[in-house]
């Protein structure tokens, strides 16, 4: 015997061994997606890692700011190192629905971050062609991403420091710098001075993967169509 009335009684919820496929959810590698891969799958970068974990972007504006968007979206504090404040302060405005999840800081301004695994931080430098050495580093739940417009004279040295390497449209001649830099096969060199806009070859010392940065309605309302120069 039992207190209180007795509660009603349903069918047990079950299904048949041969249905449960139909109850598979499709799990990918858990980070930010950058956009989409050749075969139209999405390109995840974990980005929020608990190791040092420094990027190297030779490329546009367009898809460092929508980077930076994305990483906010996963609950990242972003906060950027910039020379042109006001490319980047319509974007900071608009992230978060009001919430500073976007800080803008003049070059060799920015505060120690206190990132930690509950508030990972990624830290954009927007510095030119040669970014001085950064007062914030990479560290435990800390990545830095370091945007070069194009491949200059110092761009050698922080490839071969990160860990991951994005490289959108350059001319011939600095597609095979970076392919003798990266090991790049003669093809993925050639494609270099032809990728459309939106389009960068990630490297890893391993892996080349080339993604489409497919922008999002509210993305492009705020940045605009993907283009590569500024």
């Amino acid at each position: 015997m039992g207190f209180g009335l007795i509660g009603p009684r349903r069918d047990r919820h079950a299904v048949a061994v041969e249905q449960l496929d139909a109850l598979a959810l499709p799990v990918g590698d858990d980070g930010t997606v950058i956009g989409v891969d050749a075969e139209g799958r999405p390109a995840v970068l974990g980005i929020n890692r608990p190791t040092a974990y420094d990027i190297t972007l030779i490329g546009g504006l367009w898809t460092a700011q929508v980077l930076a968007l994305r990483a906010a979206a996963t609950g990242a504090r972003v906060t950027v190192e910039t020379g042109r404040g006001p490319a980047w302060t319509g974007l900071a405005q608009a992230a978060g629905g009001g919430q500073p999840c976007i800080t803008l800081h003049d070059v060799g301004r920015v505060p120690p971050q206190g990132a930690s695994a509950g508030s990972p931080v990624v830290v954009v430098r927007d510095c030119g062609m040669r970014p001085p050495r950064g007062r914030v580093v990479s560290g435990p739940w800390q990545s830095v991403v370091t945007l070069l417009p194009y491949l200059s004279p110092v761009a050698p040295r922080l490839m071969e420091k990160s860990a991951l390497v994005g490289v959108q449209r350059v001319s011939p001649d600095e597609a095979a710098q970076v392919g003798r830099i990266m090991n790049l096969s003669q093809a993925e060199t050639e494609a270099l001075s032809t990728l459309a806009d939106g389009v960068t070859l990630w490297c890893t010392a391993r892996d080349r993967q080339f993604v489409m940065t497919q922008a999002t309605d509210a993305e492009t309302g705020l940045l605009g169509a993907a283009r590569r120069m500024d």
